[in-house]
């Protein structure tokens, strides 16, 4: 298998997270892609049409892509048990879509503030960004701290890759003000060899 990939993007961490807890990062050859909305430059545009990452060609199928996709087959394929049986699996998908949609904020915001030139920049666009992780953290700081206390489940997964993007890319908003149980969380978290092996990079 091939992984279309670049080290910043939270959500190929999110897929690396994973295969390190499967032991299976051999089974992926990883091929560096680059680009943004403005210019896909090497974006995997032959296997995902959207040109986003990350995206998985398969030997014995046509390539994944989005990494809720991603994980959901690999997890399948490798049987780490980050999906538990319903009804709190329904739980663990929605914590999950909070995350990424944590990430997907705070990767749009990084879009405006180094793709769009200088002139078109918009500060309140961006604030509008941050006004969704800001309450989307305020949720799980109130609602979901024992999901993320709980078993290893593709939540704290996705969880861990987004506090990760925010604390590279948005490290000025301070995301940790106001919430000690998620930051508590995410110290320990922070710590486990999967997550240290996976750090983003500029």
């Amino acid at each position: 298998m091939h992984l279309y990939y670049a080290p910043a993007s939270p959500f190929v961490r999110k897929v690396m997270i994973l295969l390190h807890e499967a032991q299976a990062t051999d089974h992926v050859t990883l091929v560096p892609a680059a680009g943004n909305p403005l210019d896909p430059g090497s974006m995997p545009v032959a296997q995902n049409p959207l040109g986003k990452i990350p995206a998985l060609a398969r030997d014995d199928g046509p390539a994944l892509y989005d990494s809720r996709v991603i994980c959901r087959y690999l997890d399948d394929r490798f049987g780490t048990g980050l999906y538990p049986a319903a009804p709190r699996l329904w739980d663990v998908l929605t914590l999950e879509a909070t995350a990424d949609g944590i990430a997907d904020a705070a990767v749009l915001m990084r879009y405006e503030q180094v793709v769009r030139p200088e002139s078109t920049r918009s500060p309140e666009w961006i604030d509008a960004q941050w006004a969704k992780v800001d309450r989307a953290l305020t949720a799980v700081e109130t609602q979901s701290m024992p999901l993320l206390l709980g078993p290893l489940t593709i939540a704290q997964v996705a969880m861990g890759a987004a506090l990760g993007y925010l604390d590279f890319r948005q490290a000025d908003r301070n995301w940790r003000a106001g919430r000690p149980a998620l930051a508590a969380w995410w110290a320990t978290f922070a710590k486990r060899p999967s997550v240290v092996a996976t750090g983003p990079e500029s």
